[in-house]
């Protein structure tokens, strides 16, 4: 049956320039040819939604489960490269993180990723453009399943939207989600996602902290690092 929106898959890729440098990946072997620290673990999205670069959920919708490979312009890749991007920074917001900017280096500048492009007389000049941008990429990608496990869908969901996931149970049509007090009014902002995605309605209930223990956190790093 042909893929639709909403329908949540698993895909192995390997993702690489037109020139055929590979920059993602979530094949352990490809990663490592390529020397690039990136985990591989599995890649478990809803179609339609833009939890993937959207160049291939669009492709991807109405096909069958198998192996493609999808050609991508920059304008549906990573976008062209934007000259309003490339930005001088005073040396001295380095120098106050005791760091010491290189050119070809990569930093990140509270939250937004930048690669030196020089460095010089009391100036770095940053360029924040995606580094694909402005590139064709090609992906070959395996559709290895659609999940029908509910359970397993909003497993995924959670950890797109969260990066973490919660206690939850499933009744009927509503999803009942464990979180403590820090969480709650977060998590319901997102009521209508769940609603539109998995056709759950939402409710959050408020437990102690020792509830969700347990629970899978990361969080992101603030200020400049390289």
């Amino acid at each position: 049956m042909p893929l639709q929106k909403n329908d949540f898959i698993e895909i192995e890729f390997t993702a690489r320039t037109a020139d055929g440098e590979v920059f993602d990946s979530n094949i352990k072997d490809d990663l490592k040819k390529a020397n690039l620290n990136i985990e591989a673990k599995p890649a478990i999205f809803s179609l339609g939604e833009e939890m993937f670069l959207k160049g291939v959920d669009d492709f991807l919708l109405g096909k069958e489960l198998g192996k493609y490979t999808i050609e991508l312009s920059p304008e549906n890749a990573f976008g062209n490269r934007d000259s309003k991007l490339i930005q001088l920074i005073p040396m001295k917001i380095f120098r106050e993180q005791k760091l010491n900017p290189i050119p070809g280096m990569m930093f990140n500048f509270d939250g937004r990723v930048a690669k030196v492009l020089s460095a010089s007389g009391g100036r770095v000049i940053a360029d924040f453009n995606n580094p694909i941008a402005g590139k064709s990429v090609v992906y070959a990608v395996n559709v290895l399943r659609k999940l029908d496990d509910e359970n397993e869908k909003v497993k995924s969901l959670m950890d797109f939207l969260f990066r973490r996931t919660f206690d939850f149970e499933i009744k009927d049509k509503e999803i009942i989600i464990k979180a403590e007090n820090a969480f709650v009014k977060f998590l319901e902002l997102f009521k209508d996602k769940f609603k539109e995605i998995l056709d759950l309605e939402m409710s959050v209930v408020e437990v102690e902290k020792k509830e969700t223990e347990n629970s899978k956190e990361t969080s992101d790093k603030e200020g400049i690092s390289g």
